[in-house]
């Protein structure tokens, strides 16, 4: 994998664990974007309270389209030495936009609308059962994301049901690419248990839908599910992440774009725009619960 946290091709434990976390001790970020993150914050929930009853995947994309134009920036997680909980409402990739939205779709559904219980929807959807550890714990691999999130019951993965090919999920891109991820440099209990993650999501049972059978089941797909672009790039599952999003009956997709620099609607479809990607296969789907 090459996390997507830092890759763009042309391309109950939580809450005991959670309580006992400072947040402003683990962000690892400077106190003006502390500052513009509870502004960003207050506005969303302003903004979306009055839809507290919507489903989740309308929330999403509802929040999604409020942070069109918002800067890309990669590597928004890559800020401290040790692993610590990034919360960034400025500025996303293709990933952190995905979570995003959906940990704030989830705490203006949630009975705390606040920005701690916003960080610990965060908290829960980007590591591995809801618990930080290390950087191993981390949910790197989209596909891990996808699995674990569905054990959390924060999405339902759709693949299977909708397309049932399956998917050759051989991950080893970070062992492979150590001097990519300065965490792991010269930290061999970390490297040690990447290679056992890596070996654990490569034997799963995976589906996709490749991209020249996406207009078959397009119908199936809804605002707002979350879109693991698969690729054949040697030991990565995803290329990128996106939020499927209808316009005039047609799947596009609102995405975080490391070409646009900025949070865009595609112009073109999903159809077309994987047409147009040599190194992606298809899709993986994701629906918030």
């Amino acid at each position: 994998m090459k996390s997507l946290y830092k890759m763009h091709l042309p391309m109950l434990l939580l809450f005991g664990f959670v309580n006992s976390v400072t947040f402003s001790q683990t962000t690892g970020i400077s106190d003006e974007l502390n500052r513009k993150n509870n502004q960003i914050f207050t506005e969303v929930a302003e903004k979306f309270k009055p839809l507290k009853d919507s489903a989740v995947n309308v929330l999403v994309i509802r929040i999604g389209l409020h942070f069109l134009n918002s800067p890309y920036v990669a590597n928004t997680l890559e800020i401290n030495e040790s692993e610590q909980l990034v919360v960034n409402l400025c500025e996303f990739d293709c990933t952190t936009f995905a979570e995003n939205c959906l940990a704030l779709a989830r705490t203006i559904k949630s009975p705390e609308i606040s920005f701690d219980s916003f960080k610990r929807e965060l908290l829960k959807i980007r590591y591995r059962n809801g618990q930080l550890t290390d950087y191993t714990s981390r949910l790197h691999y989209f596909s891990d994301w996808i699995f674990n999130n569905e054990q959390k019951k924060i999405v339902k993965n759709r693949s299977c049901e909708m397309g049932n090919f399956r998917f050759d999920n051989t991950v080893n891109y970070m062992s492979k690419h150590l001097k990519e991820y300065k965490m792991l440099n010269n930290h061999d209990d970390l490297i040690r248990k990447t290679i056992a993650i890596e070996k654990e999501i490569s034997k799963r049972n995976s589906c996709f839908i490749p991209k020249n059978e996406i207009s078959k089941h397009q119908n199936e797909i809804q605002n707002g599910d979350i879109l693991g672009i698969t690729t054949n790039i040697p030991g990565m599952d995803m290329a990128h992440v996106v939020i499927a999003f209808f316009q005039n009956g047609k799947l596009h997709i609102l995405h975080a774009s490391s070409k646009e620099h900025k949070v865009v609607i595609s112009p073109v479809t999903l159809e077309s725009y994987l047409a147009h990607r040599p190194d992606a296969t298809g899709i993986m789907v994701a629906r918030p619960l």
